[in-house]
């Protein structure tokens, strides 16, 4: 996954409005732990798509 830092750094989780981390070919949340897929290094920010925790 290749996404711009400055990118990581403003993006949030559009359910609870925390702060996102990679892992792996996701971005994960730092509140409430969905992961949102990462498609051609494009996050893909929308929770019907997310895979949630557990």
């Amino acid at each position: 996954m290749n996404i711009d830092s400055k990118l990581l750094e403003i993006i949030v989780c559009p359910d609870c409005r925390a702060g996102l981390e990679p892992q792996g070919e996701e971005l994960v949340c730092l509140g409430c732990g969905l992961a949102y897929p990462v498609r051609d290094d494009i996050p893909v920010l929308l929770v019907d798509e997310a895979r949630r925790p557990g």
